[in-house]
């Protein structure tokens, strides 16, 4: 399974991989802090960043949703949010968007079960 993020979603990718790792499935994180910037190298390198044979993927990020399909697949997940202008403290925010280690674990897990 791959996990991509950008940001500070970085570290959330981390927690979940771990917490998978404790479950026994195995899981790689990504940073793709530009996905225009990482969409524009060359295959063979982005290959080797994001395994072909790994169908297995979910995008985490603070936004939009849009573009991340280019990365996921057809099989992939999100945890992304796709609507604005919610106030409010960021801690509350983040979960109240699904920005936890528990809702990427399941995310990923539903991927996997697909």
């Amino acid at each position: 399974m791959i996990i991509m993020a950008s940001g500070s979603e970085v570290e959330l990718g981390i927690k979940a991989k771990d917490v998978l790792a404790g479950e026994g499935i195995d899981a790689r994180v990504v940073s793709v802090p530009c996905l225009d910037v990482f969409l524009a190298q060359d295959k063979s390198y982005r290959d080797s960043i994001l395994l072909p044979n790994v169908t297995a993927r979910v995008a985490v990020e603070a936004g939009s949703s849009y573009s991340w399909g280019k990365l996921c697949g057809i099989d992939g997940g999100y945890v992304t949010m796709d609507t604005f202008g919610a106030s409010g403290k960021p801690s509350m925010l983040m979960e109240k968007f699904g920005f936890t280690v528990d809702n990427v674990v399941a995310t990923c897990k539903a991927v996997l079960n697909k």
